[in-house]
């Protein structure tokens, strides 16, 4: 066993953890999910910060790490960044989410002619949830082509991690008031705000205010990496407290420039509490996609 594996059992172990939910893992087709690392390997150069893979492994090494590492759920988030892809993403990760059975069946979309049929495809093949990139897609929410998805997630109560925050770099469509649009026009959506909204924390976590489905996940949140580029407010803390039971532990595993471990320790030194922590780690999590029936 890895040392990370034996800091992040110490972890669970000292909470009394069954184990680990995390809503924000990356598993793709291969070519695709080396186009993202790609990507990565061009951003020190390009920004003058590196952002070095740390799991950079193959698929089955990278499935048994996570099990290792004692995460009895985690999801295959993958995302679309044009028209006629997402059909074929989906086809792949309902075959990985099949032969993973602790994958949460993962899917995704992009607003395009047929988008509705093939998120209904999804949905009654078992997809438990849905993954929308804002800045990556470049696409507005709520964009037309996308009403009937939204209102067949909202209906079928399916959660979409949706990365809406403006970080790392903002897109035309970044940031809480696309997102806020996309509430009034659907109140009863269950978004996951990924990356806690980062940069955006305290306007995201106004509209957890105005919205009761709305959650978040801590996907490189409160990390010695992201605090570079725009901490959390201190003052916030209180209501990361008082939304306890809407946040999610979510890593960005294998694309994450750390080890795993420090996910967990970022959130353990906010100082919120062994309760909160075993909520936010497992509990809302297994009670969201009914881990224990």
């Amino acid at each position: 066993m890895s040392a990370t594996a034996d800091a992040v059992r110490v972890f669970r172990q000292r909470l009394g953890l069954p184990g680990l939910v995390d809503v924000h893992t990356h598993f793709m087709p291969e070519r695709v999910l080396e186009k993202v690392w790609d990507h990565f390997d061009a951003i020190g150069p390009l920004t003058g910060v590196e952002w070095p893979i740390t799991y950079r492994l193959e698929e089955e090494q990278r499935v048994a790490l996570l099990r290792d590492f004692g995460v009895r759920a985690f999801t295959s988030m993958l995302y679309p960044h044009k028209p006629e892809m997402a059909a074929w993403l989906n086809a792949w990760s309902a075959a990985f989410a099949a032969r993973t059975p602790d994958c949460l069946h993962t899917a995704t979309f992009f607003p395009e002619q047929g988008v509705d049929a093939y998120v209904h495809q999804a949905v009654e093949a078992g997809a438990r949830v849905f993954k929308a990139h804002l800045q990556v897609g470049g696409y507005d929410p709520n964009d037309r082509l996308l009403d009937p998805v939204w209102g067949l997630l909202a209906e079928a109560d399916i959660p979409t991690v949706i990365h809406c925050g403006s970080g790392p770099v903002p897109g035309r469509y970044t940031g809480p008031a696309p997102v806020a649009r996309l509430l009034d026009r659907h109140p009863r959506l269950p978004l996951i705000i990924a990356h806690m909204g980062l940069p955006e924390y305290a306007d995201f976590l106004d509209l957890a205010d105005r919205h009761p489905t709305v959650r978040f996940d801590t996907t490189m949140a409160f990390t010695d990496f992201s605090e570079r580029f725009g901490g959390f407010p201190p003052a916030d803390l209180g209501r990361l407290a008082d939304l306890g039971d809407r946040i999610l532990f979510g890593t960005d595993f294998p694309n994450i420039p750390y080890p795993y471990e420090h996910q967990l320790a970022a959130l353990e030194r906010l100082g919120l509490g062994d309760p909160w922590l075993r909520a936010v780690c497992h509990d809302n999590g297994a009670r969201l996609f009914m881990l224990d029936g």
